[in-house]
């Protein structure tokens, strides 16, 4: 028999007839009536204590990626064991027989550049396969692109045409942000159908374990201007889960005009996202700015009937980043849309102090708001995208918030000089269909409120000329700085809202 590329081991076959979620699912139920086992830990001392740099030497070497002679739209390449990814993953594909066969790890299909690794090293009986990643041609090269990834605990990140990584997608959240300690679960089994030449999509399978609960996965990826991966899980609960986070995002927000950088430098912004957009059947669309607080701070909103919600990146202009290594412009909004009915619940916020763009501070989910006990199954379906034209994602009735910045509050003098008044300002530019044409007649206000820890100062729109729509300026003090401020506004055209709510919430001592 002829060896695939990849080292699939053509002489394993389990034989199924149409292998799907079903039989994922069935996996999931009977591993969720066992105890469960930690993964085993497995590596040689020389790849554990690798940094990141030297990790990012060791490489799938691309004329082996799984499927690249076949003629087929997509291929997979695969990640090495190493640094903090210390266990490794089983791996299979499903052919056009249902059958399922099996992949391994072999040290030959990877490159190490400069590492000065031990054939013992690369050798080990215990090492394995620890993610993978499926390419496809989204810009044209001849050389397929990175296109989904899967690596480490749930964790995976997916791009579009002329996209870079940077928010990512994990299939499950347990516990976090609570004191008790977050648990990881871990996607510990795959299999990925073979494509056909024909072929628009990808259907993967997955296996999550991790000591309170098991589930079963299907993702559906197309790849596309906006890539699409349409998931579909079933959870099973060994035992009862205080914080279940359902469709999680994790991003990195450093700083921005919302919240500028404390030290000198030449990069106006760095982050992956800079807002958490939340639409649901009672508060209509709230955009929230992202802040990288002094503290962690955790904070909620109730959805009796969650529309979607993404971690968000509006701003696409290379000019607001100067980063020509990071290229923060090109990185992707995510946008999560409920394809079943999920009941109430609350989107949550968690914002984490960072000193440096080298840590995911930013994670955002959905919760149930009734914790759930074993004994039920839980089903999850919803669409993930990836995509930069946000202006999809908002109502073509009410104005979005194109950017935020944040000041301190000034008064101009006879004189015209500008002197401070001890007040924060937020200037929040509004765009989009509804403003078009508007001007200073059309009866546009300014609503804005502020939580109890402050009061506001002052609060007006006008009309901004040079983008056609409009600028609303809100001031405000606080009363205690070691304490957060809630702070709320939107347009009104009349009596009614014009524009989707923008809520911030001011860190302490930030």
């Amino acid at each position: 028999m002829a060896v695939l590329t990849g080292l699939l081991l053509s002489g394993i076959a389990q034989n199924v007839l149409a292998f799907g979620f079903d039989d994922v699912a069935k996996k999931a139920e009977d591993l969720s009536q066992q105890g469960y086992s930690e993964p085993e830990q497995n590596l040689p001392d020389a790849l554990r204590n690798l940094d990141y740099g030297q990790y990012q030497q060791i490489q799938y070497k691309r004329d082996r990626d799984v499927w690249s002679g076949d003629g087929v739209p997509f291929t997979m390449s695969f990640f090495h064991e190493g640094m903090h990814y210390d266990s490794a993953i089983q791996l299979h594909s499903v052919d056009d027989q249902g059958s399922v066969h099996d992949f391994a790890y072999n040290p030959d299909d990877f490159s190490y550049g400069n590492l000065d690794l031990s054939d013992d090293v690369k050798n080990d009986a215990d090492l394995g396969i620890a993610g993978f990643k499926i390419n496809y041609s989204l810009n044209g090269n001849s050389l397929k692109d990175e296109t989904m990834v899967f690596l480490g605990a749930s964790y995976f990140r997916v791009v579009g045409a002329n996209q870079v990584y940077g928010v990512s997608g994990r299939g499950l959240a347990v516990d976090t942000g609570l004191p008790s300690g977050e648990e990881f679960p871990r996607f510990k089994e795959f299999w990925i159908v073979k494509p056909t030449k024909s072929s628009q999509y990808l259907t993967i399978f997955a296996l999550l374990d991790s000591p309170s609960l098991t589930g079963a996965y299907r993702f559906v990826l197309r790849p596309g201007s906006d890539t699409v991966v349409d998931v579909k899980s079933r959870l099973f609960l060994r035992r009862a889960v205080e914080k279940l986070g359902v469709a999680p995002l994790t991003s990195m927000y450093l700083y921005g005009p919302e919240q500028p950088s404390s030290t000198l430098n030449y990069r106006p912004a760095i982050h992956d996202s800079n807002g958490l957009l939340i639409s649901d059947s009672q508060s209509g669309w709230t955009w929230r700015p992202l802040a990288n607080p002094a503290k962690l701070m955790i904070n909620e909103q109730e959805t009796p009937r969650l529309r979607g919600y993404g971690l968000m990146q509006r701003d696409h202009k290379f000019s607001s980043y100067q980063d020509l290594d990071a290229r923060y412009d090109q990185r992707p909004s995510a946008w999560i849309e409920p394809q079943n009915e999920w009941g109430a619940g609350k989107v949550e916020l968690i914002q984490i102090p960072t000193p440096n763009e080298t840590n995911d501070n930013i994670v955002s989910m959905w919760l149930p708001d009734t914790a759930p006990q074993p004994g039920t199954p839980l089903d999850y379906n919803y669409r993930f995208t990836v995509t930069k034209d946000e202006s999809r994602y908002a109502d073509p009735s009410l104005a979005w918030v194109d950017q935020t910045r944040r000041s301190r509050g000034e008064v101009q003098k006879d004189n015209l000089v500008r002197e401070a008044d001890g007040s924060l300002a937020f200037v929040i530019d509004f765009n989009g269909p509804a403003l078009s044409g508007l001007d200073a007649n059309a009866n546009i206000t300014a609503q804005a409120s502020v939580g109890d820890n402050g009061e506001l100062v002052d609060s007006h729109a006008v009309p901004n000329p040079a983008t056609g729509g409009w600028r609303l300026f809100v001031k405000v003090k606080r009363s205690d700085n070691s304490q957060p401020l809630d702070i709320r506004a939107h347009l009104n055209q009349g009596d009614q809202p014009i524009s989707e709510t923008w809520y911030y919430r001011l860190p302490a001592n930030g």
